[in-house]
């Protein structure tokens, strides 16, 4: 059975093809849910309530074979929904880290310039380098076309490389 087709039998109400489908899919929301939050507890309880809203949701999906692009723009959604609400509390603690450890700063100084970026350039570098989407994929994923794509991604980079040597960091990206 293709995987479209136990999206399709999730869609009529089979329990059982629904976790059959979310089970296809886990890896890839745990890696974007990490990403983004950067904390294992708070990927694993994304996955979660992510899965329950998709469970909830899954019958407004119209095509079946779109569903992990569904499903991650869900995950995408709440992971940004979740980081306007702690983002005072992740930006101090941070700070914190910084001050109080000699580590490789390159690392943090990438950490701090990717959240004084946008919200649409962090997604769509999440999307390029940390789970290694093709354009044609992501643009799939925000629903738009893949020039918006390739623009949005061109003038992120451009923005983190500009974070970057703001903070004399070194640019590698």
């Amino acid at each position: 059975m293709s995987f479209e087709e136990v999206v399709q039998r999730a869609i009529r109400g089979d329990d059982q093809s629904f976790l059959a489908a979310i089970q296809t899919v886990k890896i890839d929301l745990y890696k974007t849910a990490l990403a983004y939050l950067r904390k294992e507890e708070d990927a694993l309880e994304a996955i979660q309530e992510v899965t329950f809203r998709a469970y909830k949701g899954l019958k407004d999906l119209k095509v079946p074979g779109y569903f992990k692009t569904w499903i991650i723009r869900i995950m995408i959604n709440y992971c940004n929904d979740t980081l306007k609400k702690q983002r005072r509390i992740i930006l101090n603690e941070e700070l914190l880290l910084a001050e109080g450890e000699a580590e490789d700063h390159t690392l943090l100084e990438i950490e701090e310039a990717m959240q004084r970026l946008d919200e649409r350039s962090r997604e769509i570098i999440t999307l390029k380098y940390f789970h290694d989407l093709k354009i044609k994929d992501i643009a799939l994923t925000l629903d738009c076309p893949e020039g918006t794509v390739k623009t949005w991604l061109f003038k992120a980079l451009k923005s983190l490389r500009k974070n970057l040597d703001e903070k004399g960091g070194v640019s590698h990206v």
